[in-house]
This record gives structure tokens, C-alpha cells and sequence, in this order.
């Protein structure tokens, strides 16, 4: 049996182990906090991301690409290189069939039209029934996903710019360019945009007002201090009245010495006017782009004219897709012969001067709506200048 004392050892040694036990929990769930490891609801994260549950996914949205933006500035040469890919199978020139239906003019032609060709598949007149920009656009992006069962075995081409140049390139094989039209869902983000830039002009236009209104209030003051320095002035010119009559009989001596070298500086300065005006060809000279013609280099316009060489020569008298450009700055309009103008140029009247040349160059089809050229217009007014001085060169 056990003695009182020995029961209260027992018992002591029980509570002290208890309570080292619960001191070592209560350390142990101090740290674990303070590590940032707990799971309990009180526990607070070392940072919190914030997530904007209204947007699935937060990822940024691309600015949509469209035919229609890509195919006003296409380039013709470069989609020339890229139908470098298709000459395994397909052909630019009419009637050229190979393993697939000749492309002259295959923009705006009837899906599985090609003369002569009989291999067409039935997947391809099932997808489309006309080959516009924007089936072709989607056809060559991926072939077997746009006709399902076409026997076209190319996989397609990924990048939009190059599927935009090969259709320019296609488009004016026959010598007629097709518009594309921009998409209604831009069009309402252009205006949309176009809208917010208002709102932020007539804002600013409203701060203007109350700045010009600032000001009037500091004109009326300075208004006020100009009356009081008139008065000065008044009593001032009393004095000066005395000393005009003084110099008044001063004055008749000078005009009669002014009047005879106004005789002699008109005889002088007719002479020079005169020399000016047949130095400049009694026409008042040429105009600012003339200038910048005359002052520009031409080995930077052969440069750029890298981008017409696709249609047209400038070194030799061979046309090409266009007319040759040899000898053009001083030519009659549309007067090349062997080459087949549209109506557009062929009615137009004059030369082409280098301020007719320029505004060909900038905008094509706004100088002659419904000519043949497929190229949009060359927008630096120096590039146009560096290109007019080249080809001015060619004709030397």
C-alpha cells in the first residue's frame, strides 16, 4: 500500500508533466503562427492576391486582326514570294494547270471554275460557292479545316500578313483589284474610339474657356492701368505737337532728297526683278514638292522602288503587269504603247509632272477611282519625292 507521501509524489509528478505538456503546445502553436503555417480561421496570409472573379480567366484580349486592315497596306512582292510555296502545285499565268487549278484571277472567281482543270473535290464547292478575299483569307489559314475532305494537302499558312500578301498578289494577276470592306464590329470600336477622343476635346476645350476667361479678367485689369498711362501720354503729347512743327520743316527737306532715291531705287529694283523672273522662267518657280524633288537622292528612291517592281521596269522599256516607267516624268498619261490602260488613266488628260506623280503616288485610287493598280499609295511625302527624282533619272 502506498504511504500519503508517496501518493502526493505520484500525483505531482503527473500535473507537472501535464503542464509541461501544454506549455510545449502552446509554444509550439505560437511559432507555427507566427511561420504563417496555420490552418485555422483566425489565421491572416503574409499577402492576399486579389482575383477579379467578373473576368473568366484575366487573360488580356489581342486586338483583333482583320483582313480589311491587313489588306490595304499588303504588299505585293512580298505575297509574289510567299506564292513561291504554291508552285509545287499551282501556277499564276491563265490555263497553267498543274496538280492543282491554275490562280490567274482567282480572286472573284467562281469556286471550282478553273478551265480545264476536272480534279476538284466535292469539299471545296460545298464550303464556298465564290472565292472573295475574305474565303480565301480563311481557306489558306487552314485548308482541311475550312473544306473538310479537300484534297489541298497543305496545312496552311499561320501568319495573317503573309495571307494577306498572297491574296494581293492573286488579286491583280488579272489586273483588277477587289475592295475589302472593314467588318461592322470595327467599325463600331473605330467609332466608339472616336467618341471617348470627342468627350476629351470638349474637356479640354473647357478648361481653354476658363483660362480665356482668366485672362479677360487680367486684360480688364491691365485695361484699367492703360487708361491711366493714355492720360500720362495725353499730357506728353502737348509736348511732343511743339516738336513735331519743329521737325515738320526738317521733313520737306528730307522728302525732296527721298523722293530722288525712290527714282533711283525703282530703276534698280526693276533690274533685279526682271533678272529674277527670267531666271525662274517668268513662271514664279516650282512648286514645294518640285523642290523636294530636286533635293532629294535617287539612290533612295531606286531603294523604294523596290515595292513597284513587281508590276512595273524602270531600266528598260518591257512592260510588265503595269506600263514601264522608263522616261515617265514629262510623259503624256496613259501613253505607252502595247500596254492595255483602264478606262480611268486612259481618259485622263496632261502629263505626268512630278506634282501629278506625287498625288498618283499618295493615293492611287482617289486620283483615278477604277484603275487597275493594286499598289495603296506611298504615304512619306519624302519617299515620294526620293521615288519621282529615281525614276526622273531613268529618262536621262
Amino acid at each position: 500500500m502506498f504511504d500519503t507521501m508517496t501518493f502526493t509524489k505520484i500525483m505531482g509528478g503527473l500535473c507537472g508533466t501535464f503542464l509541461v505538456f501544454l506549455l510545449g503546445k502552446w509554444a509550439a502553436e505560437e511559432i507555427y503562427h507566427v511561420g504563417g503555417g496555420g490552418h485555422g480561421e483566425e489565421h491572416q496570409a503574409a499577402y492576399v492576391i486579389e482575383v477579379d472573379e467578373g473576368e473568366g480567366g484575366g487573360e488580356e484580349e489581342e486586338e483583333a486582326v482583320t483582313l480589311a486592315s491587313l489588306y490595304s497596306d499588303a504588299d505585293v512582292g512580298a505575297g509574289e514570294r510567299v506564292f513561291g510555296k504554291c508552285k509545287a502545285c499551282h501556277q499564276a499565268e491563265e490555263g497553267a494547270n498543274g496538280v492543282g487549278p491554275h490562280l490567274y484571277g482567282v480572286v472573284g472567281r467562281d469556286v471550282g471554275s478553273a478551265d480545264g482543270y476536272g480534279s476538284y473535290s466535292g469539299a471545296l464547292s460545298e464550303a464556298a460557292d465564290v472565292w472573295t478575299p475574305e474565303n480565301l483569307y480563311a481557306f489558306l489559314e487552314n485548308p482541311s479545316g475550312y473544306a473538310p475532305g479537300t484534297s489541298m494537302s497543305y496545312n496552311g499558312l499561320s501568319k495573317p500578313e503573309d495571307r494577306a500578301n498572297v491574296i494581293a498578289f492573286l488579286d491583280q494577276t488579272d489586273g483588277d483589284m477587289t475592295e475589302v470592306a472593314a467588318e461592322e464590329g470595327a467599325e463600331e470600336s473605330a467609332s466608339a474610339e472616336e467618341g471617348t477622343e470627342e468627350e476629351a476635346t470638349e474637356e479640354a476645350s473647357a478648361e481653354e474657356g476658363s483660362e480665356e476667361q482668366a485672362t479677360e479678367e487680367a486684360s480688364a485689369e491691365e485695361g484699367s492701368e492703360e487708361e491711366a498711362t493714355e492720360e500720362a501720354s495725353a499730357e506728353e503729347g502737348s509736348e511732343e505737337e511743339a516738336t513735331e512743327e519743329a521737325s515738320a520743316e526738317e521733313g520737306s527737306e528730307e522728302e525732296a532728297t527721298e523722293e530722288s532715291s525712290a527714282e533711283e531705287s525703282s530703276d534698280e529694283g526693276g533690274s533685279e526683278e526682271q533678272a529674277a523672273e527670267e531666271s525662274s522662267g517668268g513662271e514664279g518657280g516650282g512648286s514645294a514638292f518640285a523642290a523636294m524633288v530636286a533635293a532629294a537622292d535617287a539612290a533612295d528612291g531606286e531603294q523604294a522602288f523596290r515595292k513597284c517592281a513587281a508590276c512595273h521596269k524602270a531600266e528598260e522599256e518591257a512592260n510588265g503587269v503595269g506600263p514601264h516607267l522608263v522616261g515617265v516624268v514629262g510623259r503624256d498619261i496613259g501613253s505607252v504603247e502595247g500596254f492595255n490602260y483602264s478606262d480611268a488613266l486612259a481618259g485622263l488628260d496632261g502629263q505626268w509632272t512630278a506634282d501629278e506623280l506625287n498625288a498618283w503616288l499618295e493615293d492611287p485610287k482617289g486620283y483615278a477611282p477604277g484603275n487597275k493598280m493594286a499598289y495603296r499609295g506611298v504615304r512619306k511625302e519624302e519617299e515620294r519625292a526620293a521615288l519621282v527624282k529615281y525614276l526622273e533619272s531613268t529618262g536621262n
